[in-house]
């Protein structure tokens, strides 16, 4: 039987693949909103769709921050969205207690950035039998992505995929080499994350802040490098989201910005035939 990502990267129209929704669960109606606008252009497309939303964020800048409604109700809103529509959801874990926790209601497992060189969580999520996303560290090059996969493969898990989502360049910037999509795609299937990549830390106010307006650019830098799948947030109205809106996508551009990225697609196809 197929692995998730295997489902994903091998659909009958050649598409790439979109991991999207929001930054973090703020509602059910906004989560169930949000899945069934992405899914009917999704669907239109024959692009694979897997909703994306965190249950809880732990890695806030600050301590004020809102960090989600709570986890079991946040999680039962993340099965709610995978029972209602028939797609597949993914999470983040930051502990390896959360990982059995958070699959009894998700399909992936995501590892943050911060931690995917963490090998006993790695190890207890890749142990739960979900596909794993493990997002590239900021501090990493793309060679060494080899060794998070490793560890989840050799924990018996293949069903696997590494999330690029930018180098520290200096201390405020962020940057997307490109040349590290096929590098990384020889370990194991290459998602790009076009919002958080284009984060912009205020030295300041220490309040993070974004450019939305390169989320297409770089996302067609992406699908034409060979990316097989785009990570992006989205949101009704980012302006008032809980959690990292400065740099989301507005929810009602979603349906351009993929169409767009669906014909590059089929131009690289024809590229590389």
């Amino acid at each position: 039987m197929a692995t998730l990502i295997q489902q994903l990267t091998n659909n009958a129209s050649r598409q790439f693949f979109l991991l999207a929704g929001p930054c973090v669960i703020e509602g059910e109606a906004m989560a169930l909103d949000i899945a069934e606008q992405a899914l009917a252009i999704t669907q239109r497309l024959g692009i694979p769709y897997v909703f994306k939303g965190s249950y809880r964020k732990a890695n806030r800048s600050r301590l004020d921050s809102f960090t989600g409604i709570g986890d079991e109700k946040a999680l039962k809103i993340l099965r709610k969205v995978r029972d209602t529509f028939n797609i597949p959801v993914v999470t983040d874990i930051h502990s390896v207690e959360e990982a059995a926790m958070a699959a009894q209601y998700v399909d992936v497992l995501q590892i943050p950035a911060f931690l995917c060189r963490q090998t006993e969580l790695l190890v207890a999520a890749a142990r739960t039998g979900r596909m794993i996303n493990i997002k590239k560290g900021q501090f990493l090059s793309p060679q060494a992505m080899e060794h998070a996969v490793r560890k989840v493969r050799d924990a018996g898990c293949d069903d696997v995929a590494i999330t690029e989502r930018g180098t520290t360049f200096g201390y405020t910037d962020l940057i997307v080499d490109v040349r590290g999509i096929p590098v990384m795609r020889q370990f194991a299937p290459v998602i790009v994350d076009v919002t958080h990549s284009l984060q912009q830390p205020n030295q300041a106010s220490g309040v993070t802040g974004g450019l939305p307006q390169l989320i297409e650019p770089l996302a067609r830098a992406a699908i034409a490098t060979g990316a097989d799948g785009i990570f992006l947030e989205t949101h009704q109205n980012p302006a008032v989201a809980k959690s990292d809106g400065a740099n989301m996508l507005r929810l009602d551009l979603l349906d351009g910005l993929l169409t767009r990225l669906a014909q590059l697609r089929l131009a690289v196809n024809e590229l590389d035939n």
